[in-house]
């Protein structure tokens, strides 16, 4: 992908299926001669002309607005035309296909193909060119897919915040710290005349800890930001007729799941995305957990154990009005001693007790009552996923992360860790200390593009839509 950034592209930039108003985008170098075979004429710069679409033989395709962005002042850095027509399938296709037919054919004045090598674009690869020609950085190429993909209100302002460049100047502001310190250090190594004592004088230790109080701050927002992107994954489990498929229903808010008497009636998973607070959760309600003769029951208890497995956060569901029944007690201490054996030590178990409203007893001590038939203690539930999730009050500004970001801060923190070991030491090894702020600043740069393999950029960008 990268080799063939010099190659003009086109694609179609919006959804598939009918609307008002479709796009074909095409950015490359000298547009000039495409403009004047689709548009009959030149096109002012960024300005809206409405007129005909032609085809090979002047007749028009379609009728709508064109805009020309000449370089470097466009979204990709290049020439950029944007043809905005009727939403119809047919229509752009139409487009697409004169835009690459018009670029194959001889220009007339030159005696050359009007624009040689053009070629639909792949996933993401207009994003690719803004960040190839410096228009974004890594960190706001995400946050564009990220902002097509928000699946809650919270999650698309702070993606928008992300695109506007917050994140990327709080990374910025760590790194030109770090190149600070750096300087201090090796400006020691390259004159062993100054002993450590400059560095004392320079308060490198002092700026070392700023860094690590300013980069535990930004850790702290890049993780919440992670959060709202990714959510986590809830399964409710629990032995048949617990209520697993009301509680599903009750926090979502809908009738997603069915609800019956009959004990076994949910067979397969039923998934649900919802948000608390902006949080997305995705919720799995599950078949009850049991032994059973019946084969299909058997593949559904598998696929929730399946479910189980994956999850980052566990509802174990029990009946309050069942309780104190020998039987029911030991089949949820053997559900409870196989969740202890499958589950990883950090994914976090949670004792629901169902059917409050119902029951002749109190809840045991710990865990959550409520009952789902009532909605009773349901909004207590929702608090207590959001402590499971990890969600902080944290001011307005937040801007959205990704799991990669909160790696590589990471990374620099086990650096910084290590370089302020060597710089406490009572000989200090400076070559060290450098080599780890070195380091650090590597891992930095990652999150905005400014280091970073070609492998990297490749798997962001094709995991875009086509066109953008």
């Amino acid at each position: 992908m990268l080799a063939r950034s010099t190659d003009p592209i086109v694609a179609i930039a919006t959804a598939p299926g009918r609307g008002a108003v479709g796009i074909v985008r095409v950015s490359g170098r000298a547009l000039g001669p495409l403009i004047d075979a689709l548009c009959g004429r030149p096109l002012k710069p960024r300005e809206a002309t409405y007129l005909p679409f032609l085809d090979a033989d002047g007749e028009a395709i379609d009728r709508g607005l064109a805009l020309h962005f000449p370089a470097p002042h466009s979204f990709t850095g290049e020439d950029v035309l944007e043809l905005q027509a009727h939403g119809g399938a047919v229509v752009l296709q139409l487009l697409l296909a004169r835009c690459l037919e018009a670029a194959a054919e001889v220009d007339a004045p030159s005696g050359k193909p009007r624009l040689r090598g053009l070629r639909v674009a792949e996933p993401g690869e207009f994003s690719q060119r803004a960040f190839l020609n410096g228009k974004i950085d890594l960190a706001q190429a995400e946050a564009i897919a990220d902002l097509i993909d928000a699946s809650t209100e919270a999650a698309a302002r702070s993606a928008g915040r992300s695109l506007s460049g917050a994140f990327s100047r709080e990374v910025h502001g760590l790194r030109d710290a770090l190149v600070h310190l750096r300087m201090l250090v090796e400006a020691t190594l390259d004159f062993p005349e100054e002993d450590i004592d400059f560095l004392q004088k320079a308060d490198a230790a002092g700026q070392l800890a700023a860094l690590q109080a300013q980069l535990a701050a930004v850790g702290v927002r890049a993780r919440q930001g992670a959060l709202l992107r990714e959510g986590i994954k809830v399964v409710i489990a629990g032995q048949p007729n617990a209520g697993k498929s009301s509680l599903l229903n009750a926090l979502a808010g809908a009738e997603l799941a069915i609800v019956s008497a009959v004990a076994g009636t949910t067979r397969d998973v039923v998934s649900q995305t919802i948000q608390i607070q902006g949080v997305p959760l995705h919720v799995a309600d599950t078949a009850g957990l049991r032994d059973s003769s019946d084969e299909v029951e058997q593949i559904g208890v598998a696929r929730a154990w399946g479910q189980i497995d994956s999850a980052d956060a566990v509802l174990f569901l029990h009946d309050l009005t069942r309780t104190e029944a020998p039987a029911y007690a030991a089949a949820d201490a053997e559900i409870l001693r196989t969740l202890q054996s499958r589950l990883a030590a950090d994914v976090p178990v949670l004792d629901v007790w169902n059917k409050q409203d119902a029951a002749s007893s109190p809840a045991p001590a710990g865990g959550v009552a409520l009952s789902a038939k009532t909605g009773d203690g349901i909004e207590a539930l929702r608090q207590r996923l959001l402590e499971i999730a990890g969600w902080q009050s944290v001011p307005e500004g937040l801007y959205l992360a990704r799991a990669r970001h909160v790696d590589a801060l990471a990374r620099v923190a086990r650096h910084l860790a290590q370089a302020g070991a060597h710089l406490g030491a009572r000989n200090p090894a400076l070559d060290l200390l450098a080599e780890e702020l070195r380091l650090a600043q590597n891992a930095l740069n990652e999150i905005t593009g400014e280091f970073g393999s070609d492998d990297l950029l490749g798997v962001i960008f094709s995991r875009f839509c086509i066109g953008k």
